[in-house]
C-alpha cells in the first residue's frame, strides 16, 4: 500500500511537511498578509515586493551554503534544524513592525527554507530510487500545497491582526518540524555521496528555464491577495481562492507523477510551464471571480510540479554523488530569480496596477516553456535508463 507506514511514499508525505513549512508557510503565506501589513505599515507595492525579495535573498544565501553545511553535519540534520530555524524566523516576524527587523526575519526564513528545500529534495530522490518510482519526489513538493491551503483557510480570518497570524504560522511550522523529524532518514547511515560536484552544464537549458520560472511564478502568489483586494473580493472569495490553490498543489502528484517520471527529456517541464503561463493569464482575459478561481486552480496544479520535474531531470542526468551539489546549484538559480522577481514586478505594478504582476508571471513562464521545449531530450534518456536499473 503506497501510504502504509514504512513505505517510501508515506515517508515522503511526512517529509513533505518540509515544503509545507519552508514554502507554504514561510514564503507563500506572506501574500495573504501583504494587504494588512501594507495598510498598517504604509508600504508601497515596491516595498511590499522587497519584503519577499529579502526572503528570496535569504533563500539564495541558504542555497549557496547548503552543500557545505551538509558536508559538515549531514543531510538529515540539515533538514531537521532548518525546519526548526524556519519556525523561529516565522515567530520572530510577529515581534516587531520595524521594516529592517522584518526584512531580517524574512531573510532568515528564506535561508533556512533553502536548506530544507534542497536536503528534502535529496532525501525524496533517495526514496524515489528505493521505490523505483517518481512519486516520492512529486509528493514531497506537493507539501507546499498543504501549507498554502492551511494558510488560505485561516489567515484571512485574522489577517487584520497580522502579528497574531505570524505567531500562528510559527507554531504551525514548529509542529511540522516535530512531525517530519523522523522522516529525514532513508537508511541508518549517511551515504558517501555528499562530496560530489555540481553538474549543471548538461542541463543549461533547464537552468535558464528554471531561472525565468523562478522570476515569474513568485509574483503571482506574492500579489494574489493584493490583486483580489484591488478587485474588491470578499473574505469568502479570498479564502476560497487560496484554499483551492493549495488543494490543487496537493492534488498535483496525481496529475504529474507519471508524466514527470516517464515522458522523455524536458517534455513534462515544458508542458508544466506552458500550463502555468496559461493559468496565470486567465485573469487578464476576465477578472471575474470564477475566472480568478480557475486561474488559481491551474496555477496550483502546475507550479510545484516544475521543481519536481527539474529534480527528476537532475536525478536522471547526474549520478547520486552529485545530487546534493547539483540541486544546490539549481536552487541558487531558483533563488536568484525569485529574489529579483517580486521587487521588479512590484515596481512595475506601482506605475500600472496589480494586473501587471499577473502578466509578469504569464510572460516569463511562457518564455521558460519555450526554452524548455527547445532544450529537447538533453542527456536524460541514457542517464535515466542507467538510474532506473539501479536496485531500489
Amino acid at each position: 500500500m503506497p501510504f502504509a507506514p514504512g513505505h517510501p511514499t508515506w515517508q515522503a508525505a511526512r517529509l513533505a511537511l518540509g515544503t509545507a513549512s519552508a514554502l507554504g508557510l514561510a514564503r507563500f503565506a506572506y501574500g495573504l498578509l501583504l494587504p494588512a501589513m501594507r495598510a498598517d505599515l504604509h508600504w508601497s507595492l515596491g516595498e511590499a515586493g522587497a519584503m519577499n525579495t529579502a526572503n528570496g535573498l535569504g533563500y539564495l544565501l541558504g542555497a549557496l551554503v547548503t552543500a557545505a553545511v551538509v558536508r559538515r553535519f549531514g543531510t538529515a540534520a540539515t533538514f531537521r534544524w532548518g525546519m526548526v530555524l524556519v519556525a523561529v524566523a516565522l515567530a520572530a516576524t510577529a515581534v516587531s513592525e520595524s521594516y529592517p527587523a522584518l526584512l531580517a526575519a524574512r531573510t532568515v526564513a528564506g535561508a533556512a527554507g533553502a536548506a530544507v528545500f534542497v536536503t528534502g529534495g535529496v532525501i525524496a530522490s533517495r526514496l524515489a530510487a528505493r521505490a523505483a518510482s517518481g512519486t516520492p519526489v512529486t509528493v514531497y513538493f506537493a507539501g507546499a500545497g498543504l501549507g498554502i491551503a492551511v494558510s488560505g483557510v485561516t489567515i484571512p480570518l485574522v489577517a487584520d491582526h497580522w502579528r497574531l497570524a505570524w505567531a500562528g504560522l510559527g507554531l504551525a511550522a514548529a509542529v511540522a518540524a516535530l512531525v517530519s523529524w523522523t522522516a529525514a532518514n532513508v537508511s541508518g547511515k549517511e551515504p558517501p555521496a555528499e562530496t560530489g560536484r555540481a553538474r549543471v552544464r548538461p542541463l543549461l537549458g533547464v537552468a535558464l528555464a528554471y531561472l525565468l520560472f523562478a522570476t515569474g511564478y513568485i509574483t503571482y502568489i506574492t500579489f494574489l491577495s493584493a490583486y483580489l483586494a484591488e478587485h474588491h473580493a470578499s473574505t469568502g472569495q479570498v479564502v476560497l481562492t487560496w484554499a483551492a490553490l493549495g488543494l490543487a498543489v496537493v492534488a498535483a502528484p496525481a496529475l504529474w507523477s507519471r508524466p514527470t517520471a516517464t515522458w522523455p527529456g524536458t517534455r513534462a517541464l515544458a508542458v508544466l510551464l506552458g500550463a502555468l503561463a496559461c493559468g496565470a493569464a486567465l485573469p487578464l482575459v476576465a477578472p471575474a471571480p470564477p475566472v480568478i478561481l480557475a486561474s488559481a486552480v491551474v496555477y496550483g496544479a502546475t507550479f510545484m510540479g516544475v521543481p519536481a520535474a527539474v529534480t527528476t531531470l537532475i536525478r536522471s542526468a547526474t549520478p547520486p554523488d552529485g545530487w546534493t551539489a547539483t540541486l544546490s546549484a539549481f536552487t541558487i538559480v531558483f533563488a536568484a530569480g525569485q529574489t529579483v522577481g517580486p521587487w521588479l514586478a512590484g515596481l512595475v505594478a506601482d506605475h500600472t496596477s496589480t494586473g501587471a504582476t499577473v502578466a509578469w508571471t504569464a510572460t516569463l513562464c511562457a518564455a521558460a516553456a519555450l526554452i524548455a521545449m527547445a532544450s529537447g531530450q538533453g542527456p536524460r534518456s541514457a542517464s535515466a535508463n542507467r538510474h532506473r536499473r539501479q536496485p531500489g
